[in-house]
């Protein structure tokens, strides 16, 4: 018989919107378990017709995927990068408003899905939002490329992709990764409140308008991951070739 995963994301259902919880009891990190978990919240989410917050545990938000994947297999390394950026994609073009109320670090793909928000609410204090691909090493993949060339502000953009730049959440607002910070104790109830409010827009309104001001970002974002399909499968090959 199969193990079953833990469960590593709860909801919590309140009138017009659901809290989607990450909660892996130690960084949030973005695994297969994870993402597989995280779908099935949005999918209860979406036939709700629920507006949807996403938050983490304690102070982490989210610190990306779990490297230790990596060494389980192509195949496993394959899933979890195609399933975190077609995550990713989901929340841009989901068809209600979609709050993260990010609670303290975001690093790499935490920073992608946090920029996948519609609005997004950060805790004030020492905390990391950053994408450091470049400097561990890995090249930016081009989904995640993609989507901060259309979240972030054009004069930050080189310095968070290329360089590595860490942004604390008071300075994170005007590079774009954040629409409002607010006291680490306070972000849960200020996304709840945004909930209340977004819950009572016209949300066939939203929806529809959503994918017209989305729509080119969502096929670039289409182009982007099949050209990450493309570079993971080659990668994938050449590691088990063992090919430099």
């Amino acid at each position: 018989m199969a193990q079953q995963s833990p469960n590593i994301v709860r909801s919590e259902i309140h009138e017009g919107y659901t809290i989607i919880t990450m909660d892996d009891g130690k960084n949030n990190l973005v695994s297969p378990s994870m993402i597989a978990q995280l779908n099935a919240a949005l999918d209860e989410a979406e036939q709700r017709n629920h507006v949807v917050v996403l938050t983490g545990r304690a102070e982490v938000f989210s610190a990306g995927f779990d490297l230790a994947i990596l060494k389980t297999g192509v195949r496993n390394t394959f899933d979890m990068l195609m399933g975190g950026f077609k995550l990713a994609r989901r929340l841009l073009a989901f068809p209600k408003p979609v709050i993260i109320a990010c609670n303290g670090h975001a690093i790499a793909m935490g920073t992608f899905i946090l920029l996948s928000g519609d609005y997004r609410i950060g805790a004030k204090g020492p905390y990391k939002l950053v994408a450091n691909e470049v400097e561990i090493g890995l090249t930016m993949p081009y989904s995640a490329v993609e989507i901060c060339r259309q979240r972030l502000r054009p004069a930050v953009l080189d310095r968070a992709v290329l360089l590595s730049e860490c942004f604390i959440p008071d300075a994170a607002i005007d590079a774009g990764f954040l629409d409002q910070v607010v006291e680490h104790q306070y972000v849960l109830n200020v996304a709840r409140e945004k909930a209340e409010q977004f819950a009572q827009l016209d949300l066939n309104a939203h929806e529809q308008s959503k994918q017209r001001l989305r729509g080119d970002m969502l096929k670039a974002m289409d182009k982007a991951i099949d050209a990450d399909r493309r570079d993971f499968v080659v990668k994938g090959v050449k590691r088990v070739l063992k090919i430099a």
